[in-house]
């Protein structure tokens, strides 16, 4: 009899062979929700609501090097993204390259976020800004009242405060309160062309492939974590949930190699792909550990340097042992 267990993540074309049961993980039996990030880390970091779920990296990062055992992940990379296109400067300011962010005020959503962890790596790695060097104001992006998930105790030394309880940070940004912001997402201000703010790249993705061409990093966001409850109980369920995800996936970048129909409603789809390929590499969505070891150590390394780790988590300690051997991957 298959373990019936729940599921909850976005609609990735890369997990819905799983939410489909295209691809069945062996002797599992996945109940599948799909929700979007910010509810599924809420209500699983506070509340354990899923036996399996996707999740925040930093958050997981920060449970696991403060003590909490609650979950365990498998190298499993649901969600990647370069992040350069995601710092906004209000164009009153003056800022015309990143350098110049050193000593300013920037917004964002949480300090703690994975998207937020690696713009402030890469900041300083590539362009000199310390995150000691900045002024962060924390808050809720497009409505006041955003909170941390997970409450931070950060050294004295970094400069972090929340915005006035009735504002909102891309407000701040378009009225010139914020220098600067960075985010998951594109604040509205912007969005909706206000001549207020602007991107500090006006050229992203040409920065973006030399970044890779670089460091050969393509940002982590998120990965796939188990109650460890549930896992220890039957700790086989970690190989056979990370095999059936490679399998998903594999499904799904095959399809879009396939040239007699569009298997993405993008018109250059094809051209895209080799682009990628060209840039990246043949599997351009790697999982696993040893394909991302450097790029998790680098994150590793921010976050600790950062103050959301009161020690420098190792690879190894993040995932299930049974996944760092790789001899059978599919």
């Amino acid at each position: 009899m298959s373990l019936p267990l729940s599921f909850a993540c976005p609609p990735y074309d890369r997990i819905l062979p799983l939410a489909y049961n295209n691809v069945i993980p062996g002797g599992i039996r996945l109940h599948y929700m799909s929700l979007e990030v910010e509810e599924i880390f809420w209500r699983q970091l506070r509340n354990q609501e899923f036996d399996i779920s996707e999740s925040s990296l930093s958050s997981y990062v920060m449970l696991r090097s403060r003590g909490d055992e609650r979950f365990i992940a498998i190298p499993v990379f649901t969600s990647r993204l370069f992040r350069h296109a995601y710092i906004f400067v209000n164009t009153h300011k003056g800022i015309e390259k990143p350098e110049q962010l050193k000593g300013k005020v920037i917004g964002l959503p949480e300090y703690q976020i994975s998207a937020v962890v690696w713009l402030r790596g890469i900041l300083e790695d590539e362009y000199g800004v310390c995150t000691r060097s900045v002024h962060w104001r924390s808050g809720g992006q497009e409505a006041p009242g955003r909170k941390e998930k997970i409450d931070l105790d950060l050294p004295a030394d970094i400069d972090l405060k929340p915005i006035p309880p009735d504002s909102y940070l891309s407000k701040m940004l378009d009225d010139g309160e914020l220098d600067a912001m960075i985010a998951a997402r594109a604040p509205s201000c912007f969005t909706e062309g206000s001549p207020n703010v602007a991107r500090i790249f006006k050229n992203p993705r040409e920065v973006e492939a030399a970044y890779y061409k670089k460091t050969k990093i393509f940002p982590i966001m998120h990965t796939i974590i188990i109650k460890r409850s549930v896992y220890e109980k039957n700790p086989w369920i970690a190989v056979n949930l990370y095999k059936a995800f490679c399998e998903a996936k594999k499904k799904v970048l095959d399809q879009y190699l396939q040239t007699h129909v569009l298997y993405a409603a993008l018109p250059w789809l094809h051209d895209e792909i080799e682009r990628t390929k060209n840039t990246i590499q043949d599997d351009w969505w790697p999982y696993g550990v040893k394909e991302n070891r450097h790029v998790l150590e680098t994150f590793l390394r921010y976050h600790h340097d950062q103050g959301l780790s009161p020690r420098r988590m190792k690879v190894e300690e993040l995932f299930a042992p049974e996944t760092l051997d790789e001899e059978f991957k599919i």
